[in-house]
């Protein structure tokens, strides 16, 4: 992340809704969104208006307000709750010292420092690209309207357009890596759909607990923090269930309301990962009283993914922490639980197994003693319920569940009597 001197911020929300309660939480939001880029939050200015201001995005009053305020704080950055314009952004800059930025600039500053892998660093700097190109191209419209004056003379307007060319060719380039490392993810999952893995992908809400939950149920080691978006890069790890049969569990960024549009884009095949799930677990906070909304945000944006259809368990998190007004789903397949409590982790286990034992189909084998192989095989590869020696035979009694299309089942149609 940034160095640990925190810079003084200022944010600004303008209210288009009645819903006095909804906008409160957005404005929560962006605090803690700031809070996670290392800013430090000195005052909030809120305004109701019908529409924002097309040439400020507050009212001419507000601006003067948000001057005084500017000079009572000495803030670093003013953060306003909603994308701004090029033109917006302009306008404010002229009556303001400190930097003007808007939410989608502080959500791609977050992601920058998230950024692990190839990947993720690719992803966010073709989001940061694409934000930047339609304010750079304003800029430059302006100030060939200017027709010369002082500012827009000698080699101004081309640098505009050498900025321009760079940040296209740029584009174009990071497309292009980007394309070569879709190809080589989607080899990786065709090695696993042959290996017939069961999949399973944690979504949920950024801060939901997903990767607490899933450094506690899978072999791994995912970054893990109370902050938003601490996940970033998708991340695939073997997960066994309380039979020893191995899952694999993919740990997914997190979902937020009002994504920036660039982003979406920019994160789909990073959520790609999560089409190829069998079974979808939809972590969300249990703690948070807008856990309504965020469930709400998260089927919304699986619906864009076309992911809807994917069988889900909810899994409501932090109940020891759970608040007072909370009240589970009642159309949805679910469980109650505390990522940090052993017991629930095992429950959840088991409720897993249950799930993933309806995709699969029994069996019953009686497996000669010398065929070490296929026996190892079954342990690993399906869910056994009974394993039992029969002395007089010298063959060992199987009964369990496979997947049907998995290389296992010629295996289990060849010793069944």
């Amino acid at each position: 992340m940034k160095n640990e001197v925190k810079e003084k911020v200022i944010l600004v929300g303008c209210q288009l809704e009645e819903d006095d309660l909804r906008f409160q939480y957005g404005l929560d939001e962006l605090e803690e969104l700031t809070e996670t880029a290392q800013g430090q939050v000195m005052a909030i200015l809120t305004q109701k208006r019908d529409r924002v201001h097309p040439g400020t995005y507050i009212g001419k009053g507000k601006v003067e307000e948000l001057v005084l305020l500017e000079e009572q704080f000495e803030p670093d950055i003013i953060i306003f709750n909603d994308e701004l314009s090029p033109s917006q952004i302009r306008n404010l800059s002229k009556d303001l010292n400190a930097r003007v930025i808007d939410r989608t600039q502080l959500i791609l500053d977050i992601f920058a420092g998230r950024a692990r892998s190839r990947e993720g660093k690719l992803q966010v700097e073709l989001a940061q690209l694409q934000y930047l190109l339609p304010r750079l191209i304003g800029q430059g419209a302006s100030l060939s309207r200017l027709g010369g004056g002082i500012g827009t003379r000698g080699p101004g307007e081309t640098k505009l357009e050498s900025d321009r060319r760079h940040i296209h060719r740029r584009i174009d380039d990071i497309k292009k890596q980007l394309q070569i490392i879709v190809e080589h993810r989607e080899r990786y999952r065709e090695r696993r759909k042959r290996n017939k893995a069961f999949q399973i992908a944690l979504v949920g809400y950024t801060n939901a607990g997903k990767s607490t939950l899933f450094n506690r149920i899978s072999l791994a080691d995912s970054y893990e923090e109370n902050q938003l978006f601490a996940t970033l890069d998708p991340m695939t790890r073997k997960m066994p269930l309380p039979s020893g049969y191995l899952t694999l569990l993919t740990d997914t960024v997190g979902f937020i309301q009002e994504l920036p549009t660039t982003l979406v884009a920019a994160f789909r095949s990073t959520l790609e990962e999560v089409r190829e799930a069998d079974l979808l677990l939809h972590v969300v906070d249990s703690s948070n009283p807008d856990y309504s909304q965020h469930e709400k945000t998260v089927q919304s944006l699986l619906q864009d993914l076309d992911m809807f259809g994917l069988p889900q368990l909810t899994v409501y998190n932090k109940k020891d922490v759970m608040h007072h007004d909370f009240v589970p789903s009642s159309e949805c397949d679910r469980i109650m639980i505390s990522a940090l409590n052993e017991h629930d982790r095992g429950q959840l286990l088991l409720k897993i197994e249950e799930i993933v034992k309806k995709h699969m189909t029994s069996y019953h084998v009686f497996i000669p003693a010398s065929e070490g192989k296929v026996l190892s095989q079954l342990k690993n590869e399906t869910i056994l319920k009974k394993l039992e020696f029969i002395e007089e035979s010298q063959v060992y009694e199987l009964t369990g569940y496979h997947l049907e299309d998995h290389p296992i089942a010629g295996s289990i149609k060849k010793f069944q009597r």
